[in-house]
């Protein structure tokens, strides 16, 4: 990767595939997304800023900058939009609970914003907006409402994250690059 001067030397952004943790090692030797950067951003400290779980995919940023990582994963100060697939038919009546709020043993979850964006069998295409994330946010919040067909908990099949307050995933998946100072400018500008 060739650095310019016009990039940001506090943030990168990684495209996440499914199956890697992200965690800087795992005791049981599975892969993680530093295996998808370069070995410097271990040794030099760079963090994720916030999760994505093992079968979750899409943006993920990185910083050395703890009140970046800070300001960006408090809650309200930042929105993280998603696409997902859900097995089972979602209604409006769903959508209507994700957005008031669904009370689950970890608290309560909702989302800012739904929409359906398409179908596909028994399945559901849905972008969702939320403002925090709790650990499992998205698949805890869908897996507390019941299909109303077959009485069966939806499921969250497929869940990649698409942007994180004005940056949008625009990196292959499994790649990497750092963001440009106008695009850390963007992000940044009003957490602070």
């Amino acid at each position: 990767m060739i650095i310019t001067q016009n990039d940001s030397k506090q943030l990168l952004a990684l495209n996440k595939p499914k199956g890697y943790l992200v965690t800087r090692s795992d005791d049981l030797g599975r892969k993680t997304v530093y295996d998808l950067l370069p070995p410097w951003a271990y040794t030099d400290g760079w963090m994720p800023i916030g999760r994505l779980d093992l079968d979750s995919k899409g943006l993920l940023l990185f910083t050395t900058n703890s009140k970046i990582n800070h300001a960006l994963t408090t809650p309200k100060n930042c929105i993280k939009v998603y696409e997902i697939w859900v097995r089972g038919h979602v209604s409006d009546e769903h959508i209507a609970q994700a957005l008031k709020g669904v009370q689950t043993p970890e608290g309560l979850l909702k989302a800012l914003k739904v929409e359906k964006v398409g179908m596909g069998g028994a399945k559901t295409k849905l972008r969702v907006i939320i403002d925090e994330g709790k650990n499992r946010h998205i698949r805890r919040l869908f897996g507390a409402l019941k299909d109303q067909k077959f009485e069966t908990p939806l499921k969250v099949l497929e869940l990649k994250r698409i942007s994180i307050g004005s940056f949008k995933l625009d990196i292959e998946s499994g790649q990497w690059r750092y963001l440009s100072a106008e695009e850390e400018r963007m992000l940044i500008q009003n957490l602070f």
